[in-house]
């Protein structure tokens, strides 16, 4: 039982830096223009 107070606390941590991680990626603007990426990969010669 002792260590649901170890492993509860630090999934809440990993969850947050998950969720931490994602924002920055999203607020970097690592998702805008994925299907650009794509077409250009097609397009180059």
């Amino acid at each position: 039982m002792d260590i649901l107070y170890i492993l509860i606390p630090l999934s809440v941590v990993l969850a947050l830096v998950i969720l931490a991680a994602l924002g920055w990626a999203v607020w970097r603007g690592q998702f805008d223009g994925i299907d650009a990426e794509g077409e250009r990969i097609l397009r180059s010669d």
